[in-house]
């Protein structure tokens, strides 16, 4: 078992120990909810200073004192870094020893340019005229069809399929399942029958962009469908075909973009926002989630709800909702007071 006592490990993450020994030990750490005694924990915020005092935990880590606490607190500038910092001391990431080359259980076609400081895992399929640069992995099950570009220093995970002409800028980040360049949704009627448009175009993805599993990008019809420089995407998330998402944009699970989307820099997307098609979303615009775009946007707005608008408008939306109720009863009252005055006059009559 890992321990370490607490003079030390405050050191370790350049912290202030609030304690009145110095002969503690610590032989974990975990989140306030699962700490238990020999554990150190996190407190970000005051309100958690009642699970704090009834927890079995051991120390924490904290961005200021509290005096009323019995246990030990580490303080630091930014506890989250901190006791992130802890929890890898305790959990190290189990590193493999990359042993570049192809594995003799990979399939790989003969003309395909393959860069000696790469790696190949067993299963993994590479096919005519793929180029893959230095420090390169492709894991177990990853399939690269014909065409595809690969730069260096890219992940690819178990599951990962790039169709034809895909091509990935360095540092690219592909977790298990990703679909990169699939035929977009598109048909024409034909004798009563959908058939299938042009989808012979590709999809390429900048440098140090992060796509999270299961996640879906669609081939351009006839040109690219393209993700930004420093763009990171979450799972099961839905691209269509001839988008240009910009750079450094973050995408939330869930959300489905239309075909022929645009965003410009530093988008926020929340998760499960549908974003409809052949509209832009301006610079550093953020929309909450479950949210629906179905217009273009200016830059650096928040916008919330479906249809999605300003959140200071959706706010006024939102509390004439909620006094529908209210209103009703008021409206029926007034109907019967009508009603009660009007047979009063045929009555008079």
């Amino acid at each position: 078992m890992t321990s370490i006592d607490l003079p030390t490990l405050a050191n370790r993450v350049h912290g202030e120990l609030f304690s009145r020994s110095n002969d503690d030990v610590i032989t974990g750490a975990a989140p306030l909810g699962d700490a238990v005694a020999g554990h150190i924990t996190l407190l970000d915020h005051e309100k958690n200073l009642a699970k704090l005092q009834v927890s079995t935990a051991s120390a924490c880590v904290t961005n200021q004192t509290f005096p009323g606490l019995s246990i030990p607190q580490i303080v630091v500038k930014n506890p989250h870094k901190a006791f992130a910092q802890i929890c890898e001391f305790f959990r190290p990431e189990i590193v493999v020893t990359q042993k570049y080359g192809i594995d003799p259980l990979a399939s790989v076609a003969n003309s395909a340019q393959i860069s000696d400081r790469a790696m190949v895992e067993a299963f993994a399929s590479v096919a005519d005229g793929c180029v893959i640069g230095e420090g390169t992995h492709l894991h177990r099950g990853v399939t690269v069809m014909h065409g595809c570009r690969i730069g260096q220093d890219c992940q690819l995970f178990p599951g990962v399929v790039l169709y034809p002409g895909t091509i990935l800028g360095d540092r690219v980040v592909l977790h298990a399942n990703c679909a990169i360049g699939a035929h977009g949704f598109g048909y024409r009627m034909e004798n009563g029958k959908h058939v299938p448009t042009a989808q012979i175009g590709w999809v390429e993805i900048e440098s140090d962009v992060e796509i999270g599993a299961n996640s879906c990008i669609d081939r351009g019809t006839y040109g690219a469908t393209r993700i930004g420089e420093g763009t990171k995407i979450d799972n099961l998330v839905h691209i269509g075909h001839n988008c240009k998402i910009g750079k450094h944009n973050l995408v939330c699970a869930q959300v489905g973009f239309a075909g022929s989307v645009a965003t410009e820099e530093y988008v926020v997307l929340g998760g499960q926002v549908g974003v409809r098609d052949h509209i832009k979303i301006g610079a550093r615009t953020m929309v909450g989630a479950q949210s629906g775009l179905s217009a273009d946007t200016g830059e650096d707005e928040i916008l919330l709800g479906y249809p999605a608008m300003p959140r200071n408008e959706q706010a006024v939306v939102w509390a004439s909702v909620k006094r529908l109720p209210e209103l009703r009863k008021t409206v029926k009252q007034l109907v019967k007071q009508v009603e009660t005055l009007m047979d009063q006059e045929k009555s008079d009559e």
